[in-house]
């Protein structure tokens, strides 16, 4: 009889959640090491909207707000550091998940996942609404004297992306919070 030593034990199953793997070209598969099938699942889905809407979050904050960033306040830096902090790291795992399937099975059911997840939905939920005060109090005026005043549009467009976004991370931790019970 075996005694557990108390350690972590990991199982992974055999089972490939991705398909065969590479890119078909003609008769054969070339870049197997690429899992292109990952973004035909519902994970992959979620976890490229995720990157995708971030990425339009950043860009828009930094193309349109920059100037009147001072106007805006620190909305403007909670939603810039959120955007190009979440962007990041839904980047890096979905490059990871699509490089590597061992990956994906190992991380999106662990509790890092989770966390990720919830803890972005919640900054960009409050960014969202702090963004949308002060683009209200602050940019509002503005918009309706000044003609040509691009700004406000472009930050209504954040606020409202960023509330999407923030959903979509919430709805993605509670699928990590199921795959992490093993459900």
């Amino acid at each position: 009889m075996v005694k557990n030593s108390g350690g972590p034990i990991i199982r992974m199953s055999s089972a490939p959640s991705h398909g065969a793997g590479g890119i078909a070209c003609c008769w054969c598969r070339c870049c197997t090491c690429i899992h292109i099938e990952f973004l035909k699942t519902l994970p992959g889905a979620v976890k490229l909207a995720e990157t995708l809407i971030s990425g339009m979050i950043q860009s828009l904050l930094i193309n349109y707000g920059l100037r009147y960033s001072s106007t805006i306040g620190s909305a403007y830096e909670s939603s810039l550091t959120t955007a190009s902090g979440c962007f990041f790291t839904s980047a890096l795992l979905l490059a990871c998940y699509i490089v590597s399937e061992k990956t994906y099975r190992l991380i999106r059911s662990s509790l890092f996942e989770m966390l990720f997840n919830a803890i972005a939905s919640f900054l960009y939920l409050s960014s969202a609404s702090y963004l949308f005060f002060s683009t209200k109090f602050f940019l509002g005026p503005q918009y309706y004297i000044t003609p040509g005043f691009e700004v406000y549009p472009a930050m209504i467009a954040a606020y409202m992306l960023s509330g999407v976004v923030g959903v979509i991370h919430g709805i993605d931790a509670y699928f990590s919070l199921q795959q992490f019970r093993g459900r």
